[in-house]
């Protein structure tokens, strides 16, 4: 969806292809099994690969009771991202990952699969920043990857999957006008996706 990831390819690598600067803290490569709420390395408009907790904290949604919600949204859906108030103000950016893991089967026994790009090469994910301000004044970096309609590779397993990037549409999510970044967000082209059994790793 992606719900968990890993990024094996050097950051230094990932840079270099990105054209980007490297913010000299934050997490490095390889991580084979990267989770909501730990940092991650992110690709902000002014192209740096920044360090930012996976997981967004909308500023200004609120519930019917007109009170602030408080929900981490760790992946935001392609069809609303560009509507919903809980959106206003954030800047578009993109992970990069080597691949990303979705289960299948029953609670208790539930199947591992690894999803990679058959090339190899990196995926880049479209996603959304904000700064969340946390009480006491700390400034908080955070980021939400960004869901559309699953390509046929994916749809055996999941009914979501992330909207991923070619490497030259990158600079258009980043810098384009609402009409062009909109189009980016579309299931990838079928078949280019490779679908394996990962090692069991239980997840309920």
């Amino acid at each position: 969806m992606p719900g968990r990831f890993f990024l094996t390819t050097p950051i230094e690598d990932i840079a270099a292809a990105l054209a980007a600067e490297l913010h000299p803290a934050g997490p490095d490569s390889p991580r084979l099994d990267i989770a909501p709420g730990e940092d991650i390395r992110v690709l902000t408009q002014d192209g740096r690969l920044q360090p930012m907790r996976w997981g967004l904290i909308p500023m200004g949604r609120k519930n019917a009771r007109g009170r602030p919600v408080m929900e981490t949204i760790v992946n935001a859906r392609s069809e609303t991202v560009f509507d919903k108030s809980a959106f206003d103000g954030v800047e578009r950016a993109v992970v990069p990952a080597d691949g990303w893991y979705e289960w299948t089967g029953p609670k208790g026994r539930k199947m591992r699969w690894r999803i990679v790009r058959k090339t190899g090469a990196p995926l880049y994910f479209a996603a959304i920043t904000d700064v969340w301000e946390a009480p006491g004044g700390r400034r908080l970096p955070q980021v939400a990857t960004i869901t559309t309609e699953p390509n046929a590779d994916v749809r055996e397993i999941h009914h979501r999957m992330g909207a991923i990037l070619a490497p030259e549409e990158v600079p258009r999510w980043l810098d384009g006008n609402e009409e062009e970044a909109r189009a980016l967000l579309r299931p990838l082209d079928d078949g280019l996706l490779g679908i394996s059994r990962a090692n069991d790793f239980p997840r309920d």
